[in-house]
């Protein structure tokens, strides 16, 4: 609260002494004080004649203008906030925040930077099922023209998603919806075409039902496929025991190779022209490692002329894999 003007003796004084000529003057008599707190000042002034405070608080926001890092689209707002100027007098102090601006993985504050990029961790291609290792991308013209049989193997990880038909390729739709004639065997033959379709960028010609022979009756193929611009038939075997943890035999192995590769020699004869093939693959869809071990150590024990040109594809499953062994 102002003194009332009677109990300051000040301009009296001043008055005096203008008329005295005395020529003196006093500075002590000015007193200022300026007191900081956080971010707001506060100036008093006690002058002889008059004081005067005088706040000014400005706040601007604004979109501002960002550097493009190249890592995704850069969006964000710049925020500039003034708190100034504190004038008393003729002493001014004046406290700004200096802009801020964020963007996607970047975050510049005045004239420092810094980028990060987070790398996602799962492996495989988006908007595949499961993923694929081993043996993959081998398959070429020379193998599928050799009068020679051929060996892979590799392994599908279906992790805890399982199947899912929208992550098939175009292909393995296809088998699905048009079917197979043993509905059981049905999603060994989606995971055969999907390695061949990903790893060997095989396209499907035809489904099972569709494949014309020679003798309708007779023995058939799985489905009809085109790797390197050539015709391939595709036989497709499970190679699983009962329970399916259960130990699984050399002998086990042969048996189901015995057989597949000696149907696969009928149905290349009994196939149309229309539809022939250069040659066959016979994949087995393996339930685990033991099973591929079987598998290799009884294919060393099939006479070659069964063998003949086939190429064996051995593809063991991980992962949430029952869908194909129900």
């Amino acid at each position: 609260m102002p003194v009332p003007a009677l109990a300051r003796p000040w301009p009296l004084l001043a008055l005096l002494l203008a008329c005295g000529g005395s020529g003196s003057s006093t500075t002590d008599a000015d007193t200022s004080t300026t007191q900081d707190s956080s971010s707001t000042s506060t100036s008093t002034s006690t002058e002889p004649t008059t004081s005067t405070t005088s706040t000014s608080t400005e706040s601007t926001t604004s979109t501002g203008e960002l550097t493009d890092t190249g890592v995704g689209p850069t969006t964000g707002v710049a925020t500039t906030t003034t708190t100034g100027d504190l004038t008393t007098g003729d002493t001014t102090t004046s406290t700004s925040t200096s802009s801020t601006s964020t963007t996607d993985g970047t975050s510049t504050t005045g004239d420092s930077s810094s980028s990060t990029s987070t790398t996602d961790g799962t492996t495989g291609e988006p908007g595949e099922l499961g993923t694929i290792s081993g043996d993959c991308g081998l398959l070429d013209v020379m193998e599928l023209e050799s009068p020679d049989p051929f060996v892979f193997s590799g392994a599908i990880d279906f992790g805890v998603l399982g199947y899912d038909y929208d992550l098939l390729t175009p292909g393995g739709q296809q088998i699905y919806d048009e079917g197979n004639l043993n509905p059981g065997s049905l999603y060994s033959e989606i995971v055969a075409y999907e390695v061949l379709a990903r790893c060997e960028l095989a396209t499907l010609l035809k489904t099972e039902g569709t494949i014309v022979y020679t003798n309708p009756m007779g023995k058939k193929t799985d489905f009809l496929a085109e790797i390197d611009g050539l015709k391939v038939g595709v036989s497709v075997v499970r190679a699983v025991g009962f329970p399916k943890d259960a130990p699984y035999s050399v002998a086990q192995a042969k048996t189901i190779l015995d057989d597949k590769l000696a149907d696969i020699l009928v149905s290349s004869a009994n196939v149309a022209p229309e539809d022939a093939w250069v040659k066959q693959i016979l994949s087995v869809v393996a339930y685990g490692p033991m099973h591929l071990e079987s598998l290799l150590a009884a294919y060393e024990t099939v006479d070659p002329a069964v063998k003949a040109d086939t190429i064996l594809v051995i593809t063991v499953t991980d992962g949430d894999d029952a869908f194909i062994y129900n």
